[in-house]
């Protein structure tokens, strides 16, 4: 045979491939410095078929154009200074060159002994020391929180009921978590994916600070009442929909007291810990926890994805997870060395090599540099409800806490007409490429939402916003 099957997957040309990689790298960095100039923007027909996987193979020098012109402008906007939808992280410079070292390292960092694992660990031990977790505590990156979430309540779960529930399972015993009626979606699929099942997760009532610990208490002594095993409870540390925190030292003086395992869920509101005062107040006590799980591609800027688990016990995170088959066993020195392993602390055996942009991003900006951007997040939240506050008919809908911003257009309405008005401008704005707010409901109608965690939102940003949404309520 002589086809093309048989020529290897390495570039033919080294020369030609430079040539076609520098492109698409000019292609980045174009708009990489000019995220402005590219909000998001519908995926045009044309191009959609053009995704479509047929045909001969093109190559590395046409592919590099493709890239550019067919993928590169197509992305959900989330590098631009007026994107607030979500809770979406933005992306930081350093992340395109760690990235290309991580692709051209092309490392397994399940384990073993090489560069990538210590970038790692170095990376954890840092966050261990920022949030105040003790020597010892362990801790491992993965996709996000949703992931981090069930790595630390399977290991509650075994502190609960012993290392032997990995192999029998839960039996007749019926475990309960509690968390605020506010919590992610993450907990509910991680208590479902456990086999404890969500009907068995309390949702605890809220005020705007936080769980009601009086409430807690109460459901807490019902299922002890009922021959239940109450095993966890979630904190918030910035919910997703107004940004609440709870009141993290509380929670912990509760969960002790209880016997509770302390799992917050600090998504992006962790980070408020390096913003200095008096944003790192939100989350006092966060030291106290079992677990926290917590996203650096949100509030830490990094690329997508990377989020952390940190556990206060190592033996106890371990016993969770670890499990090696003769053909995984360590060596005392050569590549199988290394150990401890990734893959001992968490699901997954092949993992990639995230710890390397979290950590190119500390070795240039600095903790300083990153928690001032996060500071001035916070600051241009409350710049946009002082706005709203001074825009007729414009209307808080909740307290601005951080870095969320809630509000409805004109609350002179109706919450049928409110949700339909504030439904309409979310659009026009995004379809008109001025800015990204999403939806929230809230008392039975819908409002914008600005969630800012843009490193590139200036206040000039902010209020062009505003001006927009009044132009859009009036028609304009």
């Amino acid at each position: 045979m002589t086809d093309d099957r048989l020529q290897g997957l390495d570039p033919a040309s080294p020369d030609a491939f430079r040539k076609a990689a520098h492109q698409v790298l000019d292609g980045c960095l174009d708009q990489l410095f000019a995220a402005g100039d590219h909000p998001w923007q519908p995926v045009p027909a044309d191009v959609v078929a053009r995704y479509a996987i047929t045909g001969p193979a093109m190559g590395e020098e046409a592919l590099a154009a493709r890239l550019v012109q067919d993928v590169l402008p197509y992305g959900t906007g989330n590098t631009h200074p007026r994107f607030f939808g979500w809770v979406h992280g933005t992306g930081l410079a350093v992340g395109l060159m760690s990235e290309l070292v991580a692709a051209t390292m092309n490392a397994n960092v399940g384990g073993r002994d090489h560069g990538a694992v210590y970038t790692e660990r170095a990376v954890i031990d840092w966050a261990r020391g920022v949030f105040g977790f003790p020597q010892g505590a362990s801790g491992v990156l993965v996709s996000g929180t949703s992931q981090a979430t069930v790595i630390a309540l399977a290991a509650a779960r075994v502190r609960a009921l012993g290392a032997g529930v990995r192999k029998t399972g839960q039996g007749g015993q019926q475990l309960v978590a509690y968390a605020g009626a506010g919590v992610h979606n993450a907990t509910k699929k991680a208590i479902e994916l456990l086999g404890i099942g969500s009907d068995h997760l309390r949702a605890i009532p809220e005020t705007d600070q936080g769980m009601d610990l009086a409430a807690l208490q109460a459901a807490v002594a019902a299922d002890r009442a009922a021959g239940a095993v109450p095993f966890a409870v979630v904190g918030t540390a910035g919910s997703v929909d107004l940004g609440r925190f709870d009141d993290l030292n509380r929670l912990a003086d509760l969960a002790a007291e209880h016997g509770l395992w302390l799992h917050v869920d600090g998504a992006f509101g962790a980070w408020a810990r390096l913003a200095g005062a008096p944003w790192d107040g939100l989350v006092a006590g966060i030291e106290r926890a079992d677990s926290l799980a917590c996203d650096f591609h949100k509030w830490m800027y990094v690329p997508y994805d990377c989020g952390m688990v940190l556990l206060r016990n190592e033996a106890e995170h371990r016993a969770a997870f670890a499990a090696r088959p003769s053909y995984l066993q360590g060596q005392d020195r050569g590549l199988a060395g290394g150990d401890p392993w990734f893959c001992d602390y968490g699901i997954d055996l092949s993992r990639g090599n995230r710890g390397l942009k979290v950590w190119a991003a500390l070795m240039a900006y600095g903790p300083d540099r990153l928690g001032a951007a996060i500071a001035d997040n916070c600051e241009r939240a409350a710049q946009m409800g002082h706005l709203v506050q001074a825009t007729p008919h414009m209307a808080l809908m909740a307290p601005v806490v951080s870095n969320l911003c809630v509000f409805t257009a004109d609350a002179r309405l109706a919450p049928a007409e409110q949700s339909a008005l504030n439904t309409r401008i979310a659009q026009d704005l995004q379809l008109a490429g001025i800015a990204v707010f999403s939806t929230v409901t809230l008392n039975g109608a819908t409002a914008l939402r600005a969630a800012i965690t843009n490193h590139r939102t200036r206040p000039a940003d902010i209020a062009l916003a505003i001006a927009a949404v009044d132009r859009a309520r009036q028609g304009g």
